[in-house]
């Protein structure tokens, strides 16, 4: 093989690590590459032989893409922030418009910042101006007003050596607007789901990040809902998470991974707050 590569959702520091050890050995080029259907090709990606990947980052644009990290105000953001991941120059397979209704195509992807391509990610970028891929704004949580990334609380839980995938969303809660709530599938040798597995990844996620990063509830599930493309449902989660009805699952690979979840939660408890 002469090249690895991870599409669909960011790729945390663990996966990117076990991936080129294990089925790259050591030797073969990961690239973690963003683009989207809508896209027309790849947009943003390591290019093996002239960049020096970063595990967990998607590095930079390929030539002949301009891309940007902006705020609120569409201003650039410095290195070490974060924000929302435009495209701010035309490229050779852009989309012109959504068949049938070019207002749809204006309003979904350029008038949140006019005169720039914007599909709903964010990314922040390091102190060397490299960029990381922080998923979909909507998966953003306000908690107690901190923001913070389900991407970020995610690598933090997949480092614990018990846990083998996590999926996190944001649950209503009215004392701090909104909550975390994670979905974890535990290694093999990590034994049976617990109050006791669930108190110590929330500790170890403090530990990662902060105590305000902590998930209120953590439910050990044996699978999580994915597209055939391999991206987490997340929508179908939060479902659960607000204990309202499923949406549209036609989408899933696999639609009873939803009533495994929903089997799981019967014997998971809400972790106990700790410090």
């Amino acid at each position: 093989m002469r090249i690895l590569g991870s599409v669909g959702e960011p790729i945390n520091h663990e996966d990117y690590v076990w991936y080129r050890h294990y089925i790259g050995s050591d030797r073969t080029p990961v690239v973690d590459t963003w683009w989207q259907t809508e896209t027309g090709m790849h947009m943003i990606s390591p290019m093996p032989g002239v960049t020096v990947g970063k595990p967990g980052a998607a590095m930079s644009a390929v030539p002949g893409v301009f891309v940007e990290v902006v705020n609120d105000e569409a201003q650039p953001v410095p290195n070490g922030s974060g924000g929302y991941l435009v495209v701010t120059q035309p490229w050779p397979a852009m989309l012109r418009t959504i068949w049938g209704d070019d207002q749809r195509y204006v309003d979904t992807y350029w008038s949140r910042f006019p005169g720039l391509y914007f599909a709903g990610d964010g990314a922040k970028k390091d102190e060397d101006g490299d960029l990381w891929l922080l998923g979909r704004v909507d998966d953003v949580m306000n908690v107690s007003g901190h923001r913070m990334s389900t991407t970020e609380i995610e690598s933090a839980l997949v480092s614990h050596p018990k846990v083998a995938e996590a999926a996190v969303v944001g649950a209503t809660d009215e004392t701090t607007g909104q909550a975390i709530v994670a979905f974890v599938i535990l290694r093999a040798d990590a034994g049976e789901g617990s109050d006791d597995i669930a108190a110590e990844l929330r500790r170890h996620v403090a530990n990662e990040i902060s105590s305000i990063a902590k998930p209120r509830q953590i439910m050990v599930v044996e699978e999580l809902p994915k597209t055939r493309s391999g991206k987490i449902m997340r929508r179908l989660l939060r479902d659960i998470a607000e204990n309202r009805e499923l949406g549209d699952v036609t989408t899933l690979t696999d639609s009873t991974v939803m009533d495994l979840i929903k089997d799981n939660l019967a014997s998971t408890k809400p972790g106990a707050d700790e410090d």
